[in-house]
């Protein structure tokens, strides 16, 4: 019998502004799998660090065998917006941290993580649906998430004189816009960060705290 298999990738770094002095960086969660236990084969949504640690708290919670979950990647209260060592070594962690939770039947079967991975609803939403307490079931959530297509080496070229507008919350589905036309690029410092799929990226890197 064939196996099925779940690929996971965090990358493609990029800074959010909350306000003018306010940032933090989200991360691009690209999913491929032939698995019967994902509505959804191919999905692509962005994710904070900060939603990284909820996540695994309420997967805790809902673990009744008590099984210890994988650790995240420690919060570094140094951590920096435009320091590329550190952006590689979380995305990395994070990435090592969904690909544990995938190998589990168990966790596999809880709806926050499909939310999680395949939706862009905010935490109190995931929670809300997840619960039933939503005029829409976990599927269609999933099913009405747009799918970003994954970028292509061009693609992430024009991507350097492009920046992300957001609000304070993370996690609605909307499309990146042109912003910020005096972006500061550190090409040196990017290149520690190219690779994670095959792929070159370039990362938006701009001095700030992570607030995350």
């Amino acid at each position: 019998m064939t196996q099925q298999i779940v690929s996971v990738w965090v990358r493609d770094p990029r800074i959010r502004k909350n306000d003018f002095w306010h940032a933090y960086m989200d991360y691009e969660i690209c999913l491929h799998t032939d698995s019967v236990c994902f509505t959804k084969k191919i999905s692509s949504v962005r994710r904070r660090y900060s939603e990284f640690v909820w996540l695994r708290q309420k997967l805790q919670e809902n673990s009744l065998l008590m099984v210890q979950l994988p650790q995240l990647p420690p919060k570094n209260p140094f951590f920096s917006l435009n320091n590329a060592q550190q952006i590689t070594e979380r995305m990395k962690g994070l990435q090592m941290f969904l690909e544990r939770i995938l190998q589990s039947p168990l966790w596999l079967s809880d709806s926050l993580l499909h939310l999680f991975l395949q939706s862009q609803l905010s935490m109190s939403k995931m929670q809300a649906c997840a619960a039933g307490r939503t005029h829409y079931s976990v599927a269609q959530a999933i099913q009405q998430c747009g799918l970003r297509r994954f970028h292509s080496e061009e693609d992430l070229q024009k991507d350097l004189s492009m920046s992300c507008d957001s609000d304070s919350d993370s996690s609605e589905c909307r499309d990146p816009e042109p912003r910020i036309k005096d972006l500061a690029l550190n090409k040196a410092a990017s290149t520690a960060l190219l690779g994670l799929m095959g792929t070159s990226t370039e990362d938006h890197l701009i001095s700030s705290s992570d607030s995350a």
